[in-house]
């Protein structure tokens, strides 16, 4: 099945780089600022959040600019890589209504150009870091695996929005919604040391969080990841992706009738 993909991939390499280069290019076409927003959201997000949570939140929290930036981070991620997603086949529908090609290129390139952006605040996270006077700890290289992780989640994640919404318009704004409330769930600007043990693992639960949880342990604490973290970031991105290619490949057929 890998090797299947990636011949195809091969095939369509010239046409995925294209879209790649146009998906980041659209994102900012007509900007002042252009790329230079994708780091100054999340930091006029930090700069709110900060403000007003940390007479509430942050007085007792080590580091808190840093715990806060991580989780928009991560966060952050998440909700355009599968925003942008959702709507990869509708905003394409012109290209392969006419030319044969495997609609779900589309939908990664949308995953690419997120990527690129979160990378690119990656580095203005570090250099928070560097300012919080936190040390880099060799185990920063290890930060890796949650980015792999989620990236294949949001991919997977994608791969069912991008079909529920060929079928469904008003799945983007229920959408919207869920992801508000998940932010609230995902103990971005708050600890959840306050509560119980058995409330602490039920937002394991969540995947975000899950994810947040690992970039927090390494960069604020210099600590490794038990063992049990790194198999439930690995369970969430193989599911999504297993879901999402099994109700991808079951609707693919229907797709052209809807749009």
């Amino acid at each position: 099945m890998i090797s299947i993909l990636a011949a195809r991939f091969r095939d369509y390499n010239f046409l995925f780089e294209e879209l790649v280069k146009r998906d980041f290019k659209k994102r900012y076409k007509g900007t002042f600022l252009g790329i230079l927003w994708s780091m100054l959201e999340p930091l006029l997000q930090l700069l709110v959040m900060v403000l007003v949570f940390t007479h509430f939140f942050g007085r007792d929290t080590p580091h808190f600019i840093v715990y806060v930036f991580s989780g928009l981070l991560v966060f952050g991620f998440f909700r355009d890589s599968t925003g942008q997603g959702m709507q990869s086949l509708m905003v394409n529908k012109g290209i392969f209504n006419k030319i044969k090609v495997p609609k779900y290129l589309f939908l990664f390139s949308k995953n690419v150009s997120s990527l690129i952006n979160f990378w690119l605040t990656l580095v203005i996270f570090f250099i928070f870091v560097a300012l919080d006077g936190i040390r880099f700890y060799p185990q920063f290289f290890l930060l890796i695996y949650p980015i792999i992780t989620l990236t294949i989640f949001n991919i997977g994640v994608g791969l069912i929005l991008s079909a529920l919404f060929v079928f469904f318009k008003d799945i983007k704004y229920l959408y919207s919604i869920f992801t508000r409330m998940l932010m609230w769930l995902s103990a971005i600007f708050y600890t959840v040391d306050s509560f119980s043990i058995e409330v602490q693992r039920l937002f394991l639960l969540n995947p975000v969080f899950a994810h947040i949880h690992y970039f927090r342990l390494i960069v604020l604490f210099g600590q490794i990841p038990a063992w049990h973290i790194h198999l439930i970031c690995a369970a969430y991105a193989t599911t999504a992706l297993g879901l999402g290619a099994w109700f991808y490949k079951k609707y693919n057929y229907r797709f052209v009738y809807y749009m």
